[in-house]
């Protein structure tokens, strides 16, 4: 497994590269297999990354969308994943990719774990995964000490509510890490130090992005924005 590390000024610098980079890796796939299965994650960030490859020249007809992970609240709401992707990404020539959402209107996600498998496991392999952390290490919604986090079976897994956030579902962490190629894209100082603690030997329960570098079967993009 191969780390690229790369250093941007700014976001708009970061998310330039980083739409353009999966534009080429969602060129190649259609090129090679006729289809392209790109799943992104949500937050504050990606709407700069989304913007701008909504803008590419792609077969989007060929792509399918699908999440890392997503709160489990209905695509209107605010916090929604879905909504993002459907607001930033899913707009002009891009609406004509095909999305498949995680959350499905069940009341909870371990009651919509069953047909959230079942959507996710027609996908082909994920060709490209654009992931984001948190300040305590978490990617998609494997945070530290949850037991999502050993999920090695099938696609999914349900996030069960705590006094800290909603309930939700996330991509199971070896389908994320089975991804032809996984970019990973944060900034600031405080999660530059989390990031290079994940680098380091040690319990993924505690720092779960070092599970990501564990067991990642491609390469892994890093995008840092200082």
């Amino acid at each position: 497994m191969t780390v690229n590390e790369r250093q941007f000024a700014d976001i708009e610098a970061a998310a330039t590269m980083l739409a353009a980079d999966l534009a080429t890796i969602l060129r190649a796939a259609i090129d090679a297999r006729g289809s392209a299965v790109l799943a992104v994650s949500g937050g504050r960030t990606p709407a700069h990354v989304f913007t701008r490859l909504r803008d590419e020249p792609l077969d989007w007809a060929r792509v399918t969308v699908t999440l890392i992970d997503e709160r489990w609240v209905p695509p209107t709401h605010a916090d929604s994943n879905e909504k993002l992707v459907r607001d930033y990404l899913l707009q002009g020539p891009a609406a004509k990719a095909a999305f498949v959402p995680l959350y499905g209107g069940e009341a909870s996600p371990m009651e919509g774990q069953p047909a959230c498998e079942a959507r996710l496991a027609k996908l082909a392999q994920i060709d490209a995964a654009y992931l984001g952390m948190g300040p305590d290490g978490h990617f998609a919604s494997l945070f530290p000490g949850d037991a999502a986090l050993d999920v090695r079976q099938g696609c999914c897994a349900a996030v069960p509510e705590t006094p800290q956030r909603v309930a939700r579902m996330s991509l199971t962490a070896p389908l994320i890490c089975a991804a032809r190629h996984l970019f990973l894209l944060y900034s600031g100082d405080d999660k530059h130090e989390v990031y290079q603690q994940a680098r380091q030997p040690g319990d993924y329960h505690e720092l779960p992005l070092r599970l990501l570098f564990e067991l990642a079967q491609n390469p892994v993009d890093v995008l840092r924005v200082a």
